[in-house]
């Protein structure tokens, strides 16, 4: 059955009406997977149709449960229907509302919200079932690119084993808290009220915070004076050189991450090569200070 007719089904079966059509016309954004508004019976929700090989990148299981501790904890949408099998999530939209990277991910006010959102996630004692770690990430998506057939960089190697080397070598100890790891500036999201919320979590497991951090100064493009502003509202001083540099480290396995994530799109056919190509070469850029990261800005690696 197409992904589509599966939808629908679903769609009248949990709001018994068999003249229900699923409408694909309000798109809602998205990368891993594709997002639509539609207003059923006077009612606006967001539902969720799975792009593809999410479901071999993603645990739908943990996303369940982690989505329902979000909720509880405030954080998140209130989540209508999940299914763990094929991925499927329809969700309340929150009325007057507008993502972050709509509302200007930079602004004082935004940078308040997701910094607040943050800190009450990291510091949840209600622990995720499940652990993120970028190097195992990264293996899992580099054999779904090979069962693919698919081909890597030329460098990518020899430029993944710096960066390797590097965490080995360079950076302490990580810490474990909730963690949402994806902290794109479209997850935030504000209504009227100012009200903010942080949806869509897929990618959440157990992680260090830092983590968090630098995926959203890399993914809003933040310039010196707001990630100034971002960190010191976030750690209340200036984090430390350890955690700093924990921050630049995370930023650069980021987009090498995310690379291959996007290489595995590509290959199953989906219209990810330049968005592949962007992280790669930044990526690359950046991996040439690596011995001088230290002296080298967030700033600096965000516009490299």
């Amino acid at each position: 059955m197409k992904i589509e007719d599966l939808i629908q089904n679903i769609l009248r079966s949990i709001f018994n009406d068999d003249r229900i059509i699923y409408d694909k016309s309000r798109f809602a954004g998205g990368l891993t997977n594709y997002n639509y508004i539609m207003n059923i019976k006077g009612t606006e929700y967001i539902i969720r149709q799975p792009g593809g090989m999410t479901n071999q990148m993603i645990d739908r299981m943990n996303e369940k449960v982690n989505n329902q501790i979000a909720s509880e904890l405030g954080l998140n949408s209130e989540c209508i229907y999940f299914d763990e099998i094929s991925g499927i999530k329809i969700s309340a939209f929150i009325k007057n509302s507008k993502n972050i990277a709509v509302a200007d991910p930079c602004s004082p006010d935004s940078l308040r919200a997701v910094s607040s959102l943050l800190k009450k996630t990291h510091s949840s004692t209600k622990c995720f079932p499940n652990s993120f770690d970028w190097e195992h990430e990264l293996a899992k998506y580099e054999e779904i690119v090979k069962e693919l057939n698919g081909d890597f960089f030329y460098d990518y190697e020899d430029l993944k084993k710096n960066l390797l080397d590097f965490f080995d070598k360079s950076i302490e100890q990580n810490s474990t808290h909730p963690c949402h790891n994806d902290t794109v500036p479209e997850n935030f999201v504000v209504n009227d009220k100012g009200e903010a919320y942080l949806i869509d979590w897929e990618y959440s497991g157990m992680n260090d915070p830092a983590w968090d951090i630098a995926a959203y100064i890399l993914e809003s493009k933040l310039t010196e004076e707001p990630i100034r502003d971002f960190l010191l509202d976030y750690y209340g001083q200036w984090p430390s050189a350890a955690e700093e540099l924990k921050i630049k480290a995370f930023m650069l396995a980021q987009d090498l991450l995310w690379t291959v994530w996007a290489l595995v799109r590509h290959y199953h056919g989906d219209d990810f090569l330049d968005y592949c190509y962007f992280r790669y070469e930044r990526f690359r850029k950046n991996i040439k200070q690596l011995n001088h990261v230290s002296e080298y800005t967030i700033s600096g690696i965000v516009k490299n």
